[in-house]
């Protein structure tokens, strides 16, 4: 055993998109889940440093650690079995989403990087959040989105993930 640090790298999923709206429509979309409830579900994002993040029904729960309208929204990300009670322990480990916005015009590049991945769960989440993205960029353009199942099939293709078959 040593005292000295080691370098050590983790898995991360990050996505570039050029969405065609206004920066103010799209922090809208990412933050107020009402807006998006084919991803979120029933969620609340609280907009603040320190508030909570719960979404898809208490499934996904963390902390929002950067809330910069419109440019910046960082939270931490727990997973939990779906009607864990406030309190319970995750079985998963935390995880970082970051959300970074810039105008490009009349569009908005939009960066999402989450980490870390566990090896495991690296397709799935990189499917889950080309799903998560199609649903925002079709919101963005106008469109009442489809359902997630449906961009989940698209995207479970794309990544080579058994939909019957999901890591645990």
């Amino acid at each position: 055993m040593s005292a000295k640090g080691e370098i050590v790298k983790v898995s991360a999923v990050r996505f570039e998109r050029r969405l065609p709206a206004p920066i103010e429509r799209v922090w809208r979309f990412l933050t107020e889940a009402e807006l998006l409830p084919a991803w979120y579900g029933n969620g609340t994002i609280e907009p603040r440093p320190g508030g909570a993040v719960r979404l898809m029904d208490g499934h996904i729960r963390g902390i929002v650690t950067r809330f910069q309208p419109p440019h910046a929204l960082a939270y931490t990300w727990n997973v939990f079995e779906p009607n864990a009670p406030d309190g319970a322990s995750s079985d998963y480990p935390e995880s970082y989403l970051q959300l970074t916005l810039s105008s490009q015009g009349k569009d908005v590049a939009l960066v999402l990087t989450h980490f870390p991945i566990p090896e495991a769960f690296e397709k799935q989440t990189a499917m889950g959040w080309h799903t998560y993205l199609d649903i925002v960029e079709a919101a963005a353009r106008g469109e009442a989105p489809a359902d997630r199942q449906t961009f989940m099939h698209k995207n479970a293709a794309l990544y080579g993930v058994d939909l019957n078959n999901l890591a645990r």
